[in-house]
């Protein structure tokens, strides 16, 4: 049975930075929208925000800027921090999987049914 995904957490106190951050990340630099990215990944706006709130305080600077609705719409948008956590998180994981891939391989063989 091949690997279907590899899931990288990475902690520093107090935050942790993981594929549902990452994801929302990506998300929100695609719609533009902190409410949107929520709803595309199924969890609510109130969840969404406290992740971001969450990110933006554990960085050194925040990683998603944000303008309430209006005349002129809200949104938001990844800062230069967001974008280069977000790039720097992808590029990590792929460093991995490229790396293990003959320890994954070796792993995997050991599953499957007993016999």
């Amino acid at each position: 049975m091949p690997l279907n995904r590899i899931a990288l957490r990475l902690y520093w106190d107090p935050i942790m930075m993981g594929p549902g951050k990452a994801d929302l990340l990506q998300a929100i630099a695609e719609e533009g929208s902190i409410s949107a990215a929520g709803r595309r990944m199924g969890m609510s706006y109130r969840r969404a925000w406290a992740l971001v709130e969450e990110m933006n305080a554990g960085f050194c600077a925040p990683v998603v800027s944000s303008a309430r609705g209006g005349t002129r719409g809200g949104g938001a948008h990844l800062t230069e921090t967001g974008t280069e956590v977000l790039r720097l998180y992808r590029q990590l994981l792929e460093r991995f999987r490229e790396s293990c891939n003959d320890d994954i391989a070796a792993l995997e063989a050991l599953t499957g049914p007993r016999d």
